[in-house]
C-alpha cells in the first residue's frame, strides 16, 4: 500500500501522520514516480509550523518535500521521451515524501547511473539553491566569501561551488563541524562569540560576498563588514531582505530604495526570471556531473525510513546538520544511522565516512566512495568503484586510498575485530 507524510494543522513535527493512499494515476503530462529518495528540509519545517502561511498557504491535509530520485513506474497521456523503469532526480512543490507520486513530467530529469540515490534524492533543492545564489552574486576568482551554516546543506554545495570557481571561503559553523568544513577547504569561524571579529583577522583586506544559510544576524553581521549590499545573499531570512527594499526574486519593489541585497528562493526558482522548470534541470544534471566527478560532496548526515518522519524532522530542528538529511523509502540497513538494523540480506554494511561521526585516518575524507549501498536492493544500486569515473591521475589516487584502507581493515581483523563488508 502506497503511503504519504501528511500534516492536518499547523506546528511541529508531531502532527505529521504516515498515512495510506490510493495508489496515484498519472494524468495528461504526468508521470508516476516510485519514490527511492527524498531530501529533508529546512523549508519543509518552515511551511508545515505556518511560518510562510502568508505566501505558501497549506491545503490540509497538507503533503511535504519538496526533492527526490525515483523511478519512473507509470506514463500519462501525452507523455515522450521517459519509459517506464527509467531513474530519475524531480521535485514538486509539495510531495516528495510519499512511496509514490506523480508529477508533470517536466519536472524530472535522468539521474546519472552512477549517482548514489541518497545524493539524487536530496540534491535538487540544496543544489539549485546553492546555485542560484552563487550565480546572483557573481563570484569569481580571488572574491572573499563568507557562508553561514555552512555545514549544511545548501551551505557545504555553496562553499564547494564558490571554491570550484577560486574564490577564498570563510564559513559559520559550529565547532564540532569546524573539521567537517576543513575538508572541504573552507576556513571556519565558529559561530559562537563575535564573529564578524573573527572574520576581521582572517580576512583583513575585506569580504566581497556574504551568503546567509542560517538566518538570525547575518545580514547585520555582513552590514557590519562593509559588504556590498548587491553582494548579499540569503536562502532562509526572506524578511530581512525585504527589509532592503527587494521582494523575494531579488527585484526592487516599487517605491523602495533597492538596495540589491536578496532573497534566493527554497526551491532555487529566483535567477532573474527564470523559473525552477526552465533552469533547474540543467543545473541538477551540472550538479550530478559534478558529484559523479568526485568534484561537489554532499554528505549524508543520516537517513531514516518514512515511518520515522518526525524523528527526521526533530534531528534538522536540533540544527547542527553535516551536509543533507532524507528518507529512504527502502532502505536495507545503515550502521550508525536511524534506519534500524546493521545488517541487510545477512550481509553487514560497512559504516559510511559521510556521517563525518566515523573517524577517519585521511586527511581529507573522499565521502563518495565510502558510501555504502543505503537503498533498495545490494545488487542494484549503481556504486561502482570510484576509478570507473575518474581520469587516470585521480584513478591512481583513488586505488591507493583502496589499498591503505584494505591493509587498515587487514590489520583490524587481525586484532580480532570483524572486517565489515563494503
Amino acid at each position: 500500500m502506497p503511503k504519504a507524510v501528511k500534516f492536518s494543522q499547523y506546528g511541529g513535527p508531531e502532527v505529521l501522520e504516515v498515512v495510506d493512499i490510493d495508489m496515484p494515476v498519472p494524468g495528461e503530462g504526468e508521470v508516476l514516480i516510485e519514490v527511492v529518495a527524498a531530501g529533508v528540509n529546512p523549508a519543509d519545517s518552515r511551511l508545515r509550523e505556518g511560518k510562510l502561511a502568508d505566501r505558501i498557504p497549506a491545503h490540509f491535509p497538507q503533503g511535504q518535500g519538496s526533492d527526490f530520485a525515483g523511478f519512473v513506474r507509470g506514463i500519462g497521456p501525452g507523455v515522450t521521451g521517459w519509459s517506464v523503469n527509467d531513474e530519475v532526480i524531480g521535485h514538486v512543490s509539495r510531495g516528495s515524501h510519499a512511496t509514490h507520486l506523480t508529477v508533470p513530467a517536466t519536472n524530472i530529469t535522468p539521474k546519472p547511473p552512477h549517482l548514489p540515490w541518497e545524493v539524487a534524492g536530496s540534491l535538487f533543492v540544496t543544489g539549485t539553491t546553492a546555485w542560484a545564489a552563487i550565480n546572483a552574486v557573481d563570484i569569481g576568482q580571488g572574491d572573499t566569501v563568507v557562508i553561514s551554516a555552512a555545514a549544511g546543506g545548501v551551505g557545504c554545495i555553496a562553499a564547494q561551488l564558490a571554491r570550484l570557481r577560486g574564490a577564498k571561503v570563510i564559513g559559520t559553523v559550529s565547532e564540532r563541524n569546524a573539521d567537517f568544513l576543513r575538508q572541504l577547504d573552507v576556513i571556519p569561524v565558529i559561530h559562537d562569540g563575535d564573529v564578524a571579529g573573527q572574520i576581521r583577522e582572517l580576512a583583513p583586506e575585506g569580504v566581497d560576498v556574504y551568503l546567509d544559510a542560517f538566518g538570525g544576524q547575518n545580514l547585520e553581521i555582513a552590514r557590519e563588514l562593509n559588504v556590498k549590499e548587491a553582494r548579499i545573499r540569503s536562502v532562509v531570512d526572506w524578511d530581512g531582505v525585504f527589509d532592503y527594499g527587494l521582494d523575494e526574486y531579488g527585484r526592487t519593489k516599487p517605491g523602495t530604495r533597492g538596495s540589491g541585497a536578496a532573497a534566493s528562493r527554497a526551491d532555487g526558482s529566483d535567477i532573474a526570471d527564470e523559473s525552477a522548470e526552465e533552469y533547474g534541470h540543467e543545473v541538477v544534471s551540472r550538479l550530478a556531473r559534478l558529484a559523479v566527478q568526485h568534484r561537489l560532496l554532499l554528505p549524508i548526515s543520516d537517513i531514516f525510513a518514512i515511518d520515522e518522519v518526525r524523528e527526521a524532522f526533530e534531528e534538522l530542528d536540533r540544527g547542527h546538520v553535516r551536509g543533507k538529511i532524507l528518507l529512504g523509502m527502502h532502505p536495507v540497513g545503515y550502521s550508525r544511522q536511524r534506519v534500524h538494523g546493521a545488517t541487510a540480506h545477512g550481509v553487514a554494511l560497512k559504516e559510511s565516512a559521510s556521517t563525518v561521526d566515523v573517524p577517519t585516518k585521511h586527511a581529507r575524507m573522499r565521502v563518495f566512495e565510502n558510501l555504502p549501498p543505503v537503498l533498495g536492493h545490494l545488487r542494484g544500486q549503481h556504486h561502482p568503484h570510484p576509478s570507473e569515473q575518474l581520469d587516470a591521475e585521480e584513478a591512481a589516487e583513488a586505488a591507493a586510498l583502496a589499498e591503505a584502507e584494505a591493509e587498515a581493515e587487514a590489520e583490524t581483523e587481525e586484532e580480532g575485530e570483524p572486517v565489515i563488508d563494503r
